[in-house]
């Protein structure tokens, strides 16, 4: 049995202990493995079956030389680790012999990525390793993480893409960011209605996490923007700013009101997809996305506004489904095309 020697620190809190250490990311894929819940019989089972995508986006992340500070859980089930008076502990390179408790999915990852590139196996992964727990102890730490210590909101995420590194961002993600923020400029319709991470709470108005979800797919590489020719920045925005300015001159003052559906999330989502689906087919044959050109093809008038009372208390996806549907049949398009693209 080979061992390899690690400096480490032993932490002591309210009902276990665990040590801190660094190991080599080939060591760590050596002596790591999942315990799946419900498949594998044996104490410490708590994890889910391995997600292909995320392991590919781990992969790909390692390569291009991402960082890996948060620690990876383990529970080491093969008796206990050897500590010498040095403060160092002897961990053996036997294969199964700590199951992973949290970074599943981290060690899936640097696996694959090791394998295409060999010197990412000398790379220090830090580690907490408990000792011989059981699976109520596996599950309590588990749960622990992945409920009470969160992952921060999405909104924060991608409003951080704005300053992050450009190789370790979502590059459509960042695209429709910059999209929903144009959006909220002085003279666009949801001037105000942007909510941005730690903004005041406020009554109506679109997070930026649900903005960018839903607007991603469209300016994605040969996503439906793409598609119809129209790949640049400036050009997306005016698209999306032309559709939602025509639809607020459609409500006029009314706009700005509490019961506009279109300034909650339902609303939004649901005129996004009635965008993608309807509206950018029939004016790419029209080969116009103007403001007025969109306005006539939509018969929303005063006594047919589309409101939130129509969707509240509708879950899931059934609120967005609903004010596309009105949307949908509001649509009477001209047939009428031209011969130049206009913005």
């Amino acid at each position: 049995m080979t061992l390899a020697k690690y400096p480490f620190i032993e932490v002591i809190q309210q009902r276990r202990s665990f040590i801190l250490t660094a190991l080599p990311a080939r060591h760590l894929t050596e002596i790591a493995y999942a315990a799946v819940r419900h498949q594998d019989e044996e104490e410490g089972a708590v994890q889910r079956v391995l997600n292909q995508s995320r392991i590919a986006g781990v992969k790909s992340f390692a390569e291009q030389g991402g960082d890996f500070p948060a620690s990876i859980v383990l529970n080491w089930v093969k008796g206990p680790l050897e500590r010498q008076t040095e403060n160092t502990v002897s961990i053996p390179r036997t294969a199964r012999s700590a199951q992973i408790i949290d970074g599943q999915h981290r060690v899936a990852g640097l696996l694959e990525a090791i394998a295409d590139k060999p010197d990412l196996a000398n790379n220090k992964i830090p580690v907490a390793i408990y000792e011989s727990l059981d699976t109520v102890q596996c599950a309590n730490i588990f749960l622990s993480i992945n409920t009470e210590q969160r992952p921060v909101p999405k909104s924060l995420v991608f409003d951080l893409y704005g300053v992050a590194s450009e190789d370790l961002v979502d590059e459509a993600a960042v695209r429709a960011r910059d999209v929903v923020l144009s959006l909220a400029d002085t003279d666009q319709a949801y001037s105000g209605l942007i909510k941005l991470p730690n903004s005041r709470r406020q009554k109506g108005g679109i997070a930026l996490s649900t903005a960018v979800s839903a607007i991603k797919p469209l300016v994605a590489e040969k996503g439906t923007l793409e598609q119809v020719g129209a790949s640049s920045l400036e050009l997306q925005k005016a698209i999306f700013q032309n559709f939602f300015n025509a639809l607020a001159d459609k409500y006029g003052e009314r706009w700005s009101e509490r019961d506009n559906a279109f300034l909650y999330a339902a609303g939004f989502v649901g005129a996004i997809d009635f965008l993608n689906l309807k509206l950018i087919p029939y004016c790419n044959l029209k080969q116009s996305f103007k403001i007025i050109d969109i306005a006539q093809s939509l018969h929303l008038e005063h006594g047919n506004l589309i409101k939130q009372e129509e969707v509240k208390g509708l879950g899931g996806k059934d609120a967005p489904k609903r004010v596309y549907e009105r949307l949908v049949s509001a649509f009477n398009p001209n047939d009428v095309g031209s011969t130049k693209f206009a913005i």
